[in-house]
C-alpha cells in the first residue's frame, strides 16, 4: 500500500469514528418522518440515540417490515452529518414504496457509539478465535494507526448485538406496528457496519432474515499486510453462515479509495457462499467500478440491496 494510499484508507475508516461527537441536531427528513428516542437505554451497552424513520402515510392499522441500520446518524440528513454526505435512506425508501417495488417498511437508524464504534462493530467470536500471537498483531496494527484503544483492544460486537436483539427490537416491536419474524426484520451497514451485519445474520438466524452489506470491510483494521482478521472473518463465515432456505445476503464495493482492498477478500466470502449452495435469489455480490467509500457512493446504489431485500 503506498504512503498516499494509506491515508486515504485512515481517513476513510477515521473519519467515520468520530462522528458521534458532532452535537445531536434535530434530522430533517424530505419525505416521511423522524422520530427520535434519545440516549436509549440499555444494560449491554453505552446509551445512544435511536432514530426511527416512519414513512408517509405510516398507520397502525397497517403492518411494517423493519429494517435496522447502522451509524444511524449519517442516514437521513446531510446537514447534521460530519461530512455533509448521507445515505438518502427516507428518500429511496419513500420512491420504492411509492412504485410498489418494495413492501411497506420502517427503518430504525441506530447511532454508532462513536469511539466505541470499532470494537461494537468488530466480529467478536472471530477475533476471539485468534492465537494470543495474532491478537498482538492486531492490537499492534492499531496502534501503528493512532488508535486509543489499541494495547487492549477487545470486540465487544455480542454485547451490541443483545441490545438490538433483546432490548432494541422488542421496544420497537411494542411501540411501531411491525410485522415480526426474520421474514420481515432485517440487518444493514456499511464498511464496519458491512461486518456486523454480516455477524448479526450468522448469530441470529432466527431474528434476522436478511442482510445488506456495503463495502465490507473484511481488513477489520487499517491494513491489509500481516493482518489474521480476513482469515478469522472468512473462516467465521464458512462455519455460521444460515443454510440456504429463507435468508438472503447482499454484498457489495466499489473499487476507489478504501474500496480497493476489497475485491481478493470478497471472492474469498463469494466461494464461501457458492460452496454453501446459496443461488442468485439468495444471495448477491455487485462490483461498483470507480465508486468510493462513501455515504454518497452507498446513496447512489441504496436502491439495489433495498429492492433485493424487500422486493415485493
Amino acid at each position: 500500500m503506498t504512503p498516499n494510499f494509506r491515508k486515504v484508507c485512515l481517513f476513510c475508516l477515521g473519519a467515520l469514528l468520530i462522528v458521534q461527537q458532532l452535537p445531536g441536531q434535530t434530522v430533517q427528513t424530505q419525505h416521511g418522518k423522524i422520530i427520535r428516542h434519545e440516549n436509549f437505554p440499555s444494560t449491554f451497552i453505552q446509551p445512544r440515540h435511536v432514530d426511527v424513520w416512519l414513512p408517509a402515510g405510516y398507520s397502525p392499522q397497517k403492518k411494517y417490515a423493519v429494517l435496522y441500520m447502522h451509524d444511524g446518524q449519517m442516514l437521513f440528513d446531510s446537514t447534521t452529518t460530519w461530512n455533509k454526505q448521507e445515505w438518502g435512506v427516507d428518500e429511496t425508501m419513500s420512491r420504492l414504496m411509492a412504485e410498489h417495488k418494495i413492501r411497506d417498511c420502517i427503518v430504525v437508524g441506530i447511532w454508532n457509539g462513536g469511539s466505541l464504534r470499532h470494537t461494537e462493530y468488530f466480529p467478536q467470536k472471530p477475533f476471539e478465535a485468534l492465537s494470543a500471537a495474532d491478537i498482538a498483531v492486531l492490537r499492534e496494527a492499531l496502534k501503528d494507526a493512532g488508535r486509543a484503544e489499541a494495547d487492549d483492544f477487545t470486540p465487544r460486537a455480542d454485547q451490541y448485538l443483545k441490545f438490538l436483539v433483546q432490548e432494541l427490537k422488542p421496544f420497537i416491536d411494542k411501540t411501531y406496528s411491525t410485522r415480526k419474524g426474520p421474514k420481515n426484520t432485517f440487518i444493514a451497514g456499511s464498511s464496519m457496519g458491512g461486518l456486523i451485519s454480516m455477524y448479526a445474520l450468522c448469530e441470529y438466524p432466527g431474528v434476522f432474515g436478511g442482510a445488506a452489506c456495503l463495502s465490507t470491510h473484511w481488513p477489520g483494521i487499517f491494513r491489509v499486510e500481516n493482518n489474521p482478521a480476513p482469515t478469522a472473518l472468512l473462516q467465521y463465515l464458512q462455519e455460521k453462515l444460515p443454510k440456504p432456505k429463507q435468508h438472503r445476503i447482499y454484498f457489495d464495493h466499489g473499487t476507489a479509495t478504501l474500496d480497493a482492498l476489497y475485491p481478493p477478500f470478497q471472492a474469498q466470502a463469494d466461494a464461501i457462499m457458492r460452496k454453501k449452495g446459496y443461488s442468485d435469489k439468495l444471495w448477491k455480490t455487485l462490483v461498483f467500478e470507480g465508486d468510493d467509500h462513501s455515504e454518497r457512493a452507498w446513496s447512489r446504489r441504496l436502491e439495489l440491496p433495498l429492492l433485493f431485500l424487500l422486493g415485493k
